[in-house]
């Protein structure tokens, strides 16, 4: 027997589904990550299919049973759909991520209202231009990491306990954490941080101000938190969403 849901959910994906249908995958404030589908989404008269859009902020009632891994929408409206995001290319290429990371890392059906919060207050600053989106991403990235239990070791070297570790050659392991500069050689495998890349990766975890033109460093702490994750989700292939995008700057570059 189905059970008729109200809850809010940000849509992560759509598909096409035969002819007329779609399937997305939601995230929910009550069940977590589901799939989901809309009949007669594909109709241009059909609202809820135009509704029911990615990255979109929604009011949703569906019909839930158990034993279906496909649950079928009833209604939608949108709470907040963050016109920015699809109209500016670096907040579409960045939103992209976060939906991938949620989408693809996230198990099914368990909720997390902090991850949840946590997407709308990152789609609302990047909507409201609050800092430059490849910031506001990374920030995100590095929230996710502690929400999946992978987190940044920042803090102190994991050898001898020193915590003053500004301005100095320090290595990561990323089973172990921080390394400084007097004990980094006692490790075999490691990511060697210069004070630059240690101090936005800082700045980052604990949401500080970051001045001046650091996308340079920003990139460097996304590609080293990409690592981080592939090391411990062995599945996980980098995201494909910023290599497609950067492909197509690339693309435009050369023309």
């Amino acid at each position: 027997m189905s059970e008729l849901i109200k809850t809010e959910a940000i849509v992560l994906h759509k598909i096409k589904y035969g002819d007329t249908s779609v399937i997305v995958t939601l995230f929910t404030k009550v069940l977590g990550k589901l799939s989901a589908i809309v009949k007669g989404g594909r109709n241009p008269k059909s609202k809820l299919g135009l509704i029911v859009d990615p990255s979109n902020y929604l009011q949703i009632v569906f019909y839930n049973k158990d034993s279906r891994e496909v649950q079928l929408i009833s209604s939608a409206d949108i709470i907040q759909h963050y016109p920015k995001l699809k109209s500016d290319f670096d907040s579409l290429k960045y939103s992209q991520a976060i939906l991938e990371l949620v989408k693809t890392l996230i198990p099914e059906h368990e909720a997390n209202t902090k991850l949840f919060n946590g997407l709308i207050r990152i789609f609302s600053l990047m909507d409201e231009s609050k800092e430059l989106p490849i910031i506001l991403f990374a920030r995100f990235f590095s929230f996710f990491l502690a929400e999946l239990g992978y987190q940044l070791q920042l803090e102190y070297c994991s050898r001898c306990g020193k915590k003053e570790l500004s301005n100095t050659e320090l290595s990561y392991n990323y089973d172990l954490g921080m390394f400084c500069s007097s004990c980094r050689n006692h490790v075999l495998e490691s990511f060697t941080l210069n004070a630059e890349l240690f101090s936005t990766l800082v700045c980052l975890k604990y949401n500080k101000k970051i001045s001046g033109d650091k996308t340079a460093l920003i990139e460097k702490a996304i590609q080293f938190m990409e690592k981080h994750l592939k090391h411990h989700i062995p599945d996980f292939k980098g995201l494909h969403s910023l290599k497609v995008f950067n492909n197509l700057t690339l693309q435009l570059n050369n023309k």
